[in-house]
Parts: structure tokens; C-alpha cells; sequence
């Protein structure tokens, strides 16, 4: 069989709220997600650690192509210049695909203009396997909730 390797997928948004505000939720406050896209993020609980910090475990329920989904996460890396923050998926529903999965949200402020960008790298279990499109697709359209919610506050 082939060795499969390490594949990496980039998706880009441009946000009108504040970089600083978005990279606060994905650092600290998560449990507020299913406040502001309840329809994609029902709940993400501290299962380990403290809010923010890294090495501390997320797990979360979520809703992707209309089926409900699990994921439990750890924050791998914080930097708060660079406003990034990765998380490895550790378990659940992702892990029946990939060997290693790693997202990381990273807010790039140039003047007026922020800009969001969703990094995966994976290791597919074999070759049938789907990129995680999709996945990248989820978060885009939450990073596009969070932006609306913050302009209607």
C-alpha cells in the first residue's frame, strides 16, 4: 500500500468585525459558539485544562452536511501576535477518517481589513478517504456567523 503522508488545505474569509474579537472567541470563549451558530455548533465543553491555554481538551457537537458530529480537541499552539490558534483532533467522527488532523484559525489584520484563514493538515487513513473540504467549508461558515453576530451587537 502507498504511503499516504501529510496533506495541508488553506480557506480564506475576510471578516468586518474586529481580528482581535475573533481570536478571542477561538481562544477563550468557544462555549459561546452555539449561542452564535447553535444550526452548526451545539455545544463545546472544557473537558480538561483551563479556556485558552494550551494543551487543554475541547469536546464539541456539531452539525456538518446535516449529520450531528462529535469532536474532542486539544489546543496544540497559541500565538497570540500571529492571532492563531491550532487544535488536533484527538477524537471523535474526524478521527474515523484521518490519521492526524490538525485546524488552525489564523486572523491577519492589515489596517481595516481582517482576514481569517483555516489551515487543515491531515493524514488520511487510506486513499478513499475525502479531503476534509467540507470540514474546511463548516468553518468557514462559522467564522461568517461569528462576523455577522459581531456587527448586529
Amino acid at each position: 500500500m502507498a504511503h499516504i503522508g501529510l496533506s495541508k488545505l488553506v480557506k480564506q474569509v475576510e471578516i468586518k468585525s474586529h481580528g482581535d474579537v475573533f481570536h478571542e472567541i477561538f481562544r477563550f470563549k468557544l462555549h459561546q459558539l452555539s449561542n452564535i451558530t447553535p444550526t452548526k455548533i451545539q455545544n463545546v465543553d472544557l473537558h480538561e485544562g483551563d479556556w485558552g491555554s494550551v494543551g487543554s481538551v475541547l469536546v464539541g457537537n456539531y452539525t456538518q452536511d446535516g449529520k450531528e458530529k462529535v469532536i474532542k480537541q486539544r489546543i496544540e499552539a497559541i500565538d497570540e501576535e500571529k492571532k492563531l490558534v491550532s487544535f488536533k483532533i484527538i477524537e471523535g467522527d474526524l478521527m474515523e477518517l484521518y490519521k492526524t488532523c490538525i485546524f488552525t484559525v489564523h486572523v491577519e489584520t492589515h489596517g481595516e481589513n481582517n482576514l481569517v484563514t483555516w489551515t487543515a493538515e491531515y493524514e488520511k487513513l487510506n486513499e478513499d478517504v475525502e479531503d476534509p473540504t467540507s470540514m474546511l467549508d463548516l468553518c468557514i461558515a462559522v467564522t461568517k456567523d461569528i462576523d455577522t453576530h459581531h456587527l448586529n451587537n
